[in-house]
């Protein structure tokens, strides 16, 4: 306990995740248009603020106290009974807190450039509280029922990614196209999304890494097998989109690492590297040709295509991990070394993720269509989203 190097390794690690969210918020604000260039960082910036202090008065409590197989219990509300000279257990909270705050915040990919900032800042509430922390609680925390099972999630494939990503198709799908949909298209900056990629992949060293919660070398093996799924993700999606369209696309490029980090994200402390090899290469494939076909065959406006990048990237990952996990890494074995058991496990913790997720984002989306509304006026679409 209270460990010197591990704590700073872990305070490292948290801070890196936390920027990520910066990272978000440029990398979404450089594909809108210039007029929704403030609101589009402001929905995630302000995710720093509301599910922080979420966190604090009783996410931390609701998503890791108890050992209730469904959600956990008031006992650390406001952060009480936690022994303050516990630096293990402080800085778990501090980490946990920065995948909470950036997981709604990918959402908002789905939605720029109609989406009322008043309802989302209830949305925000809602969706962490209702959907984020009882996923959390079944997969991460002790007693959760998917972590009894066995499901295996190094650092948020299911948690963030599918959850994020379902939700986002959800939302997109309910709220409607954007009017002009070929003008809205035009992204604003693309140095700015160079530089949110930038920072996001810098970032999810310490998002993936840091899951191990300790310096030791399973953390330096989630290092190195995020940035080779990354590289490799990368690569590939340049290629498959210079085969089809004769050009290499800065933004393509883009999505394609991020694509990657995605997929590693839930096998990253539990594959070698031949192995995050596959799993980026699957990535930059998968993931792109769903958005290409996400475009031509399905009529919802996912602004930034955040379900074919963060929730079928996620389901590749969460399911490879089933295929590719391996005992050197001193941990379960994955199918191909004879255990076909966690891939099953990996199915049932993709599904129910999925149901959970898409249902009851449904369910808050409509309660708020039908109260507050959830999108702007034609004339504010048209001139820019106030906040």
């Amino acid at each position: 306990m209270n460990d010197s190097g591990n704590l700073a390794f872990m305070m490292l690690a948290t801070a890196l995740v936390f920027l990520m969210t910066p990272g978000l918020a440029f990398f979404y604000a450089g594909l809108v248009r210039k007029k929704n260039l403030i609101p589009t960082l402001m929905y995630s910036f302000v995710s720093l603020g509301v599910v922080g202090t979420i966190w604090m008065l009783y996410g931390y409590s609701l998503a890791f106290s108890g050992s209730n197989p469904f959600i956990g219990n008031f006992n650390n509300v406001l952060l009480n009974n936690i022994d303050i000279t516990d630096g293990d257990t402080l800085i778990f909270i501090a980490f946990q807190g920065m995948f909470a705050i950036i997981t709604p915040a990918l959402i908002t990919g789905a939605f720029v450039e109609r989406f009322k900032f008043t309802t989302y800042l209830i949305f925000l509430v809602a969706w962490v509280t209702f959907v984020y922390i009882p996923i959390c609680h079944w997969v991460w925390a002790e007693g959760g029922w998917l972590n009894e099972r066995g499901a295996l999630d190094f650092a948020g494939g299911t948690v963030v990614h599918i959850n994020s990503g379902i939700a986002a198709l959800v939302a997109a799908w309910m709220v409607g196209p954007r009017i002009n949909l070929k003008k809205a298209s035009k992204p604003n900056s693309i140095p700015f999304v160079l530089l949110g990629m930038a920072m996001l992949w810098f970032g999810w060293n310490g998002f993936n890494a840091g899951s191990e919660l300790a310096s030791n070398a399973r953390a330096v093996n989630a290092f190195l097998v995020t940035n080779i799924a990354a590289s490799i993700s990368m690569a590939t999606w340049i290629i498959c989109e210079y085969m089809l369209t004769k050009k290499i696309n800065p933004i393509g490029a883009a999505c394609g690492a991020i694509a990657g980090l995605v997929a590693i994200t839930p096998a990253c402390g539990f594959v070698t590297p031949i192995y995050a090899l596959v799993i980026g290469f699957g990535s930059g494939v998968i993931c792109y040709f769903t958005l290409l076909g996400f475009k031509k065959y399905i009529k919802i406006d996912d602004a930034l295509d955040v379900f074919a990048i963060h929730g079928v990237g996620g389901i590749w990952g969460s399911i490879a991990t089933g295929l590719f996990a391996t005992s050197a890494l001193g941990g379960t074995t994955g199918m191909i070394e004879g255990n076909m058991q966690i891939l099953l496990e990996q199915l049932i913790a993709v599904g129910t993720t999925i149901a959970y997720s898409f249902i009851v984002t449904f369910l808050i989306l409509f309660v708020l269509k039908i109260t507050v509304g959830l999108r702007t006026s034609i004339l504010e679409e048209a001139n820019g989203i106030k906040l």
